[in-house]
């Protein structure tokens, strides 16, 4: 069995996967060693990776090296089952690479568009050849909400329920939180209306925190999976056993 570890910006996950089968996943809340060894305990784990966006754990680090035959730190150096077309690979974000190879992994040979609606909202787009070809890094939904509150002067901070919101808000809380959300859905459906048009039928991926805000609310289906890069990481470490 592998162990996949995905330290994002704000959340550290970890993710168990038998022969490319997601058997179990959690979100860290405290202590991430206690998690790691309490899953070390549950299943007979051989190999592990660990990708972080913020910075290693190297207590985590030093125990996962510890307790697995085979370890993989994450990084842009590591053989992929896609072709990164990225000018600047050095800078491109782990997770955005991970989440790709798990789009890739999960629907082979297709025009693929993958979001990632986190703390920054991530579009990225491989083809059906495997070639990733870039992408486009965005404020996440918090981020934006934040910045209406920062740089006014009268603007409430507004957290946003996921429940249906109206095409324009009848109070100031209520058109914060229609912006907003419906303005991410309005770039998404852009994104998604302008690669259709060059590239035919396209697969979309939605991922991240904040996906339960715009699935089932686009203009194509979409494939909500919460484990995109998780996917992703699995395949990664297996194409580098």
């Amino acid at each position: 069995m592998n162990i996949c570890i995905d330290q994002g910006n704000s959340k550290l996950k970890m993710a168990v996967f038998d022969n490319g089968h997601l058997v179990t996943d959690h979100l860290c809340r405290s202590n991430p060693l206690e998690l790691f060894n309490e899953l070390c305990s549950l299943y007979p784990i051989e190999k592990a990776i660990y990708c972080s966006v913020s910075g290693y754990d190297e207590a985590l680090e030093r125990c996962i090296k510890e307790n697995v035959t085979h370890y993989v730190r994450m990084n842009i150096a590591l053989k992929l089952p896609i072709q990164n077309d990225y000018a600047t690979p050095q800078t491109l974000g782990l997770d955005r690479v991970a989440a790709a190879v798990g789009a890739y992994t999960l629907s082979p040979d297709q025009n693929l568009l993958i979001v990632d609606a986190g703390s920054a909202i991530t579009y990225d787009f491989v083809n059906k050849e495997g070639h990733f070809l870039g992408g486009n890094i965005a404020p996440g939904l918090k981020m934006r909400l934040r910045a209406l509150h920062d740089y006014t002067a009268a603007l409430p901070l507004v957290n946003v329920p996921e429940e249906p919101l109206p095409t324009f808000g009848t109070s100031t809380q209520q058109a914060i939180a229609a912006g907003v959300v419906n303005g991410i859905r309005y770039e998404m459906n852009g994104y998604i209306q302008e690669l259709t048009a060059k590239y035919g039928h396209i697969c979309i991926f939605l991922t991240g925190g904040n996906l339960s805000y715009f699935h089932n609310h686009l203009n194509m289906t979409t494939f909500a999976e919460k484990n995109l890069v998780m996917y992703g990481l699995n395949r990664i470490l297996e194409y580098n056993a």
